[in-house]
């Protein structure tokens, strides 16, 4: 077939128009260099007219029309991903939209707070990674947990999908089911049918364990200080004498509140600093006497795991510089950064880091996160126990079961936990847990669970059986660990 013959002298035109832009802005940076005090303006001016000279000259001379919108996002897309910062990103209308609906407090889905990888390849597909689940979600109720990954929704790959696809396929009318197959550890694979829900984002939840005052906190919001300060109240009222904060999953919020709740504990000095290239983000937060209520003799433990983050680490830092509180669990995730999320014209928009923030001591744990005081990990499952799961999780056995049998006590679960031991060799706690989310998916999600929960049972058995508040005043400091770390790097 013949073609229509080529316009070389069109083309060597529009080619030596955009040769002329990048050579006089060139040329201009050669004589800014010599005649110029401000070398900076100038060379953005520069920078920006290529810019635009580019997005004009693909407009007409690119092989295929191309929406505009398409260039506009790729351009704030690349501008974005060049710092290499993780926390910093163009955030298109449906992402705009879910941070939005987060902030905002309620949502349709199914309760899981998720990240997906940019690149995929066979050696690392990129599935969704589970972040958290909501408090009392469907996704939390179907035991989906931290460090899952999602392979499949409705059966399809989600190594090939975008994130905004993984969005909307979760997302949807409530009362409506969306089928998620599991991978756990390396091999464990199970599928849920997890059924959306109005998804109500919690703040605080909290009670009494005993003597002992128990507050769980699952994110840093307008309201978080006020709901912890009424706690504390009603636990004076049972005389607790002693108390736990959960920031287990809590993957942060806004620093003001985690700053507020800090200065119910702690009566003076720096609870965190902000440190930023832009004058008014350099921000000193400092503890008052008169926001102090916490009595000094009460003993404090804080349950952090691997999904800890951001303004709970603050929280977190703060209590352990202090020595106001002793950690328990795993090592937190090391988010030291504070970004701003913004607004554009197209109902999309933007976040970018504007900071750092830094420990009473003056230590940045972004990307090294905060070690426990005292290590307590949920026990790893052998590679039987892994096949045995999947096969449980799989076979539905449970869901049945439970359908036939309404009104299930913990009496029940345990009876029903044995006889399926028999043909799935896993520890009965972990198979009472599982048959306990199923149980409980149409109640109320109770506060807490003492027959699964290790780590908040070692709080308790510290409680009982050791002197919480002097381990908590000869714990090392992040300075000191930041300090111990940098010594043994140097012998090495």
């Amino acid at each position: 077939m013949d073609k229509k013959p080529f316009s070389l002298k069109k083309s060597l035109y529009m080619t030596f128009w955009l040769f002329l832009v990048v050579i006089g802005a060139s040329q201009c940076f050669a004589q800014s260099q010599t005649g110029s005090a401000d070398l900076k303006s100038v060379r953005n001016r520069q920078y920006l007219e290529i810019i635009n000279s580019l997005y004009y000259y693909i407009q007409q001379n690119y092989v295929e029309e191309v929406d505009p919108e398409v260039l506009y996002q790729g351009a704030l897309k690349g501008m974005l991903d060049s710092l290499k910062d993780p926390h910093s990103a163009y955030l298109s209308k449906d992402e705009w939209r879910n941070l939005s609906d987060t902030t905002n407090g309620s949502f349709g889905g199914v309760g899981l707070s998720i990240s997906k990888p940019s690149e995929n390849t066979p050696e690392k597909p990129a599935y969704v990674l589970v972040a958290q689940p909501i408090d009392g979600s469907p996704g939390e109720q179907a035991g989906i947990q931290s460090g899952d990954r999602i392979i499949k929704i409705d059966g399809v790959d989600t190594s090939t999908i975008t994130m905004n696809e993984v969005l909307s396929m979760l997302r949807g009318t409530v009362g409506e089911p969306v089928t998620v197959t599991i991978r756990r550890g390396k091999t464990m694979e199970f599928d849920r049918t997890l059924i959306r829900a109005v998804i109500e984002t919690p703040s605080v939840k909290y009670g009494m364990i005993h003597s002992t005052g128990y507050i769980k906190i699952s994110e840093f919001s307008t309201n978080t200080a006020a709901v912890v300060q009424q706690a504390l109240e009603s636990f004076e009222a049972e005389n607790y004498n002693s108390l736990i904060i959960d920031l287990r999953n809590n993957g942060g919020g806004l620093l003001n509140a985690a700053v507020a709740v800090v200065d119910k504990f702690v009566d003076n000095g720096t609870i965190v600093e902000t440190k930023s290239r832009i004058a008014y983000e350099n921000q000193v937060f400092t503890a008052s006497p008169k926001n102090t209520v916490v009595d000094e003799n009460i003993p404090v433990i804080v349950l952090i795991n691997r999904a800890s983050a951001s303004a709970s680490e603050i929280v977190a830092g703060a209590l352990k510089d202090t020595h106001r509180a002793y950690l328990v669990g795993e090592k937190s995730y090391g988010k030291g950064s504070v970004q701003i999320p913004t607004p554009l014209i197209a109902n999309d928009g933007f976040k970018i880091t504007v900071a750092k923030y830094y420990s009473p001591t003056d230590v940045n744990i972004d990307k090294i996160g905060i070690p426990a005081d005292r290590k307590v990990d949920y026990p790893e499952f052998t590679e039987d126990e892994e096949k045995a799961y999947s096969a449980l999780m799989s076979d539905d056995k449970i869901t049945e079961y439970v359908e036939n049998h309404p009104g299930m006590t913990d009496v029940d679960i345990g009876s029903y936990a044995v006889n399926l031991q028999k043909d799935y060799n896993i520890d009965l706690r972990i198979i009472r847990k599982v048959i306990r989310n199923e149980v409980e998916r149409t109640r109320k999600p109770r506060l807490y669970d003492l027959d699964y929960d290790v780590q908040l049972n070692a709080a308790l058995d510290m409680f009982a059986n050791e002197d919480v508040l002097a381990l908590s005043k000869s714990a090392k400091t992040l300075k000191e660990i930041q300090a111990e770390s940098d010594t043994k790097s140097d012998k090495k």
